[in-house]
C-alpha cells in the first residue's frame, strides 16, 4: 500500500492510505516551509487554496507566523483520485525585542512619506509576484552575512518605546562594508539603494514563489534582472533606513506568506 512520507525536523511520520506517496521535506512549525513532489499533472490545494504545482511535480508551501495548528493538503491525482493529508503544524513562542535610538520619523512616518511609502510599498509586492519556472531554492539557503545574529523572525518588536507589528525576518550584525551575499540562486527584482525604511533593498525571486529580502544595505552592487548564484556578493552592509546600528534584515517570503529564514539555513 502507497504511504505519505513526511520528512520533518529529522522525524519520519507515515499515512497508509496515501495514493502516489508524495514526499514532504521542511518544517511543519510557524514560519516553516514544506516542499514535496507529485506526479506530473496532479493538482494540491492546502486549506482549500489552490497550490502551484512545477511541470515536474515540485510543488512549496509555508504557514505565517500566526499559521493555525493543523493544515489540510488535499492531492488530486492524474487518474482523478484524490486524497487529504492533515499537517499538524508546530507552534511557537516569540520574544519580545525592544529597539531603542530608532530614527523618529521610521518609527512613525511623517504624512508627506504616504505616497512614496505606496510606490515603494507596490515595488515590493511587484518583485514578490513572479512565478519563475525555476527551483533554484531547492539547492539551499546560505547564511547572507558574516556576524552574530541580532533579531529574530516572529518577535514582537517595541521600537523606540512604541508597540509594533512583529519582526518578519532574521537580523544579522556586523560592521558596515561587511559583504552580503546571495542566500541562494534568482533573477534580482528589485535594487534599490534609498528606500525609506529599508534603506538598500535587493529583492531576489528563486523560483516558484519563493524570494529572498534584505535590506538595510549600505551599498546595492547588483542590477534589477541580474542573475544571480547562491553566495555571489550583491551589496554590504550598513544602516540605512529604520536601523539603529550596522546589519542586514534578510526576510524570506512564499508569495504573501512570511517564513522564518533560520528555518531554511542549513546545518553548519
Amino acid at each position: 500500500m502507497n504511504r505519505l512520507i513526511l520528512c520533518i525536523a529529522g522525524l519520519l511520520f507515515c499515512s497508509s492510505s496515501i495514493l502516489a506517496a508524495p514526499v514532504l521535506n521542511g518544517s511543519a512549525s510557524q514560519g516553516g516551509m514544506l516542499w514535496g513532489e507529485v506526479a506530473p499533472g496532479s493538482q494540491v490545494w492546502l486549506d482549500e487554496e489552490p497550490v502551484n504545482v512545477h511541470p515536474s511535480g515540485i510543488f512549496v508551501i509555508g504557514f505565517g507566523r500566526d499559521a493555525p495548528s493543523q493544515a489540510t493538503l488535499r492531492f488530486q491525482y492524474p487518474d482523478g483520485k484524490t486524497e487529504n493529508v492533515t499537517l499538524d503544524v508546530m507552534t511557537r513562542e516569540f520574544d519580545i525585542e525592544r529597539v531603542n535610538g530608532l530614527p523618529p520619523k521610521t518609527v512613525t512616518p511623517p504624512p508627506e512619506w504616504r505616497e512614496r511609502r505606496k510606490m515603494e510599498n507596490g515595488r515590493v509586492r511587484s518583485a514578490r509576484s513572479v512565478m519563475m519556472p525555476e527551483t533554484l531554492w531547492l539547492e539551499g539557503f546560505l547564511k547572507p552575512a558574516e556576524g552574530r545574529f541580532s533579531g529574530f523572525y516572529g518577535s514582537q518588536r517595541i521600537l523606540n518605546g512604541e508597540p509594533r507589528s512583529p519582526h518578519y525576518g532574521l537580523d544579522i550584525a556586523a560592521e558596515t562594508g561587511t559583504p552580503i551575499y546571495a542566500p541562494a540562486g534568482g533573477v534580482v527584482r528589485l535594487a534599490a539603494p534609498d528606500f525609506l525604511l529599508e534603506g538598500g533593498i535587493v529583492i531576489i525571486d528563486h523560483g516558484w514563489g519563493i524570494t529572498s529580502t534584505l535590506f538595510h544595505m549600505d551599498s546595492v552592487t547588483v542590477d534589477e534582472g541580474a542573475r544571480v548564484n547562491r553566495g555571489d556578493p550583491i551589496g554590504t552592509i550598513g544602516a540605512t533606513g529604520r536601523a539603529n546600528g550596522p546589519h542586514v534584515d534578510w526576510r524570506v517570503n512564499w508569495k504573501t506568506v512570511r517564513l522564518d529564514p533560520l528555518l531554511l539555513l542549513e546545518k553548519e
